[in-house]
């Protein structure tokens, strides 16, 4: 997604971190490729595990190529001793299609299955594709296609059963939502090992917004997590050093913002990407909250499938609250900041100088609890 970020964004989305230790304590995904027998020795002594790991595909000629890095073919070798002295390894793999689906994905699953059947995990995730692609190649998913996808998972899903006694694979929730299908159920994502990478966040808000589930939305992952709480020791935070080069918020932080006393009597809108508009509209309804209204935001900025919630830029939310004419109270989710600021460089602060918007944690109790007291001050007026 890097090599198809327009221009005039902030410097340092430009650049690639494949650093383990960020892959470590935040989540980042390395290819390996800069892996050396140094890092080894380190990652095996201090016991630096879990780690996440761009595979894509363990053809080394497939990989190379999609990694524009002839060390890419070769670079899973390290993944094999790390797993012998058990090191969990969370896998990727970011199907594209005509690359590494149809027969390459049967390959990789078959591959993964023979030479590392230990790993904790294989999240696979759709393309990001936008409008700036210069790749000919490079298409997204249609629907019959991701209905393949699903088929295809779910028949090695039942192989790696049968052959290991569980089943690490999960599919992202794109390719339920382009296929038209319901998200599985949350016995599917066990532990949701890879919620930060898209895999089981529908289901998590689904199931928290009806109180029939946890809320794992603002879980983190890490080393770090146990202490990046309030406690009367006072831990510093520790922040991502790549935090400003990533597409998403490295950190999911409540953002508390006041708004003018007369909103109170404006109606609710939840402002979100496309993705998420179709199961906010079907969620809201089935919860008897189908009064409120939800804005859809489409990605003009970014183009081609930028559909989720984190990418949406300053400059498309505004489009879409001035054709609104800023007739509601706008809740948005937290999850497209980063320190109060927009991937375009636009702020809340500027959006609110125009608008009456609160950000509000991107999770569904969330925003039930925000949805419920919105009826108490109703019902109080």
């Amino acid at each position: 997604f890097i090599y198809q970020l327009p221009k005039g964004m902030r410097r340092s989305l430009y650049m690639k971190d494949d650093d383990y230790r960020l892959s470590f304590l935040f989540g980042n995904f390395t290819t390996m490729t800069r892996f050396t027998e140094a890092d080894l020795e380190r990652v095996i002594d201090e016991r630096l595990s879990p780690l996440y790991v761009s595979i894509h595909s363990p053809d080394p000629h497939v990989r190379s190529d999609m990694l524009r890095n002839v060390r890419g073919g070769f670079s899973l070798r390290w993944m094999k001793v790390l797993l012998d002295n058990d090191i969990q390894i969370r896998a990727q793999i970011v199907l594209c299609p005509g690359v590494n689906d149809a027969e390459v994905l049967e390959s990789t699953l078959a591959g993964l299955l023979e030479q590392y059947p230990t790993l904790e995990s294989i999240a696979i995730v759709p393309l990001g594709l936008s409008r700036f692609n210069s790749e000919d190649r490079m298409r997204v998913h249609t629907q019959t296609e991701a209905e393949k996808v699903i088929e295809t998972v779910t028949k090695w899903q039942a192989r790696y059963v049968r052959t290991i006694g569980r089943q690490p694979i999960h599919l992202a929730d794109e390719f339920y939502l382009v296929a038209q299908k319901s998200v599985p159920e949350a016995s599917y994502y066990g532990e949701f090992p890879m919620l930060e990478d898209g895999v089981g966040l529908v289901r998590s808000f689904l199931d928290s917004f009806d109180g029939t589930g946890p809320d794992l939305m603002g879980k983190q992952s890490g080393f770090f997590a146990s202490v990046d709480v309030p406690s009367p020791t006072d831990y510093v935070r520790v922040i991502n050093p790549a935090a400003d080069t990533g597409l998403r918020s490295s950190v999911s932080v409540p953002v508390s913002l006041s708004v003018r006393k007369q909103v109170v009597n404006k109606p609710i809108a939840i402002v979100t990407g496309s993705y998420g508009a179709t199961v906010m509209r079907n969620a809201l309804r089935e919860q008897n909250f189908a009064d409120v209204a939800v804005l859809e935001v489409q990605n003009l900025y970014f183009g081609g499938n930028t559909a989720v919630a984190g990418l949406m830029t300053f400059e498309d939310i505004h489009r879409v609250l001035s054709d609104d004419k800023g007739e509601h109270l706008y809740l948005l989710p937290d999850v497209c900041l980063n320190d109060g600021v927009f991937l375009d460089g636009g702020s809340i602060e500027d959006l609110h100088r125009e608008f009456d918007v609160e950000v509000i944690p991107t999770s569904g109790s969330s925003l039930r609890d925000r949805l419920e007291s919105a009826k108490r001050e109703v019902s109080h007026v």
